[in-house]
């Protein structure tokens, strides 16, 4: 049982190899790490630029599109559940912006202040990790504007991805050696 299980996951691991997926896979990891799930995509970046160093700049640029697709998904996930919050605190009448109450609690009045003075440029910080998920759905839930909002999101991922992967690419001799 057990060499089975260890010859399926290195089967696994082989159809996964980032030479000979590439690009795609970047996309993919990158794409569901901008979710909600629990999943970096660093590593994978660093590991195919470490293998293909000709292919940084598309790298970065592959995983900067699947990771911005990401928080537009999770910036529409936050915008669907604040629909779906006003229609069940006001079931038998579609609310108005003017009737529209926030959710409550002191969280969301320091979040909903903060979007409020910072608008879409508080998206830069969507790279942060176990932060930058939260706040592309924070904004979808309070309607900011969704172009500038993308936009945002995009040149943060994309200074993540490029400075991370720089410092790693230059890092790595020196942190291997410990190895």
């Amino acid at each position: 049982m057990e060499a089975w299980l260890e010859s399926s996951i290195h089967a696994l691991l082989a159809a996964l190899a980032l030479p000979g997926i590439g690009l795609p896979a970047i996309f993919t990891i990158s794409l569901v790490s901008a979710t909600l799930l629990p999943l970096g995509s660093e590593p994978a970046v660093f590991a195919y630029v470490h293998l293909a160093p000709p292919m940084f700049w598309p790298a970065v640029l592959v995983a900067t599109l699947g990771n911005t697709l990401g928080g537009i998904i999770t910036y529409a996930m936050g915008a669907g559940a604040e629909n779906v919050w006003q229609r069940w605190r006001h079931p038998r009448a579609e609310p108005t912006a003017s009737a529209r109450r926030p959710a409550g609690g002191r969280w969301h009045i320091l979040t909903t202040a903060w979007f409020r003075r910072f608008g879409p440029p508080a998206l830069l910080l969507s790279w942060l990790p176990g932060v930058g998920d939260p706040l592309c759905a924070v904004a979808g839930w309070l309607k900011l504007p969704f172009w500038p909002s993308v936009m945002y999101m995009a040149i943060g991922k994309f200074l993540r991805y490029t400075v991370m992967t720089t410092v790693l690419m230059h890092a790595w001799p020196w942190f291997s050696q410990w190895l």
